[in-house]
Parts: C-alpha cells; sequence; structure tokens
C-alpha cells in the first residue's frame, strides 16, 4: 500500500488494541486534545478490533519498520446519511509523522468507502489537530456548519465532508 518497504498498512487484529489506544490518547494529550466528548474517552477506544467487525467497516494499522505507529478506518457511524460513512480514530506518532503515513491510510479509506459503496465521507475534529485539518482540505474534505449522525463525540467542534 505504500512504495516505502519500511512502511506498512494492514487490517486491525485483536492484538493491536492495547498499542492503538495508548497511541490515540498519547496522541490527542499531545494536542491538548484530551478533553471530554472525545475518543479519548471513549471505551470503544480499548478495544478497537472489536468495534471495527462491524459490517462496511474497516480499520487500518500503520507499521514504521514492523512498530506500530498508528491508524485510522471507515465506519458506518449510526444516523448517518444513507451513503455516508465516517472517517475515525485516523492518529500517528511524532515519529511517523512525515513520511507520507497519514495520506496513505486516508487514501487506503478513501478507496475502500468508494469500493464498499460509500458515496460520502464525513469526519469530526477539534481546531487542536490544525495539521490533521490542513491534510483534510488537500484531500477535499469542507466545512459543514453542524455535525451529522450520532457519534457521541460531543467534545468535537468541527465537521468535514468529502464526496467521494
Amino acid at each position: 500500500m505504500n512504495n516505502d518497504s519500511n512502511i506498512r498498512l494492514r487490517t486491525i487484529l485483536s492484538s493491536d488494541n492495547w498499542q492503538l489506544a495508548q497511541i490515540i490518547r498519547s496522541t490527542l494529550a499531545e494536542f491538548g486534545a484530551n478533553h471530554p466528548g472525545t475518543v479519548y474517552f471513549d471505551a470503544a477506544t480499548d478495544s478497537l478490533s472489536e468495534l471495527f467487525i462491524k459490517d462496511k467497516s474497516t480499520y487500518f494499522v500503520a507499521e514504521l519498520n514492523g512498530k506500530i505507529v498508528g491508524g485510522g478506518g471507515i465506519f458506518p457511524t449510526d444516523s448517518l446519511p444513507d451513503g455516508t460513512c465516517e472517517l475515525v480514530k485516523m492518529y500517528l506518532l511524532p515519529e511517523a509523522r512525515g513520511k507520507g503515513l497519514g495520506r496513505s491510510i486516508i487514501e487506503q479509506c478513501l478507496k475502500t468507502a468508494a469500493e464498499l459503496g460509500f458515496k460520502y465521507v464525513y469526519l469530526e475534529s477539534m481546531p487542536e489537530l490544525k495539521l490533521a485539518l490542513t491534510i483534510y482540505e488537500k484531500f477535499g474534505f469542507e466545512y459543514l456548519s453542524a455535525p451529522m449522525g450520532n457519534s457521541g463525540h460531543f467534545g468535537c467542534d468541527l465537521w468535514m465532508l468529502k464526496k467521494l
């Protein structure tokens, strides 16, 4: 999925749960975005592999030199309009940033969403995650004035949508 032989994307395994939960929480804390209403406090963060067994969902784990350094996925979040999925839990450790991994994960998520028949990809974020927002904008995500669906993440106050 990436031309660099030191970089690998693969689907999530149950053995990845603990490491991914640590990456998500440490990244949110790093940017001061570890507040209520985010995945930081979401119980599902500790068992991502179980969450992503849902039909039309998938989570990609990013490895750099054999070490798990982050991931991201798509999920058919409750109450989203038909044909829409959510880009979720996109996080990378500092050592993995700037290597094209985030771009690779997003590209794979968008490709998979289209293959699964989705027409739109929605995401929720926060102003603290400025770099991620810039990357989403480059992929053609556009800001919305209100949230869609029912993610339960009331701590996210920025919403974006991309037509596939």
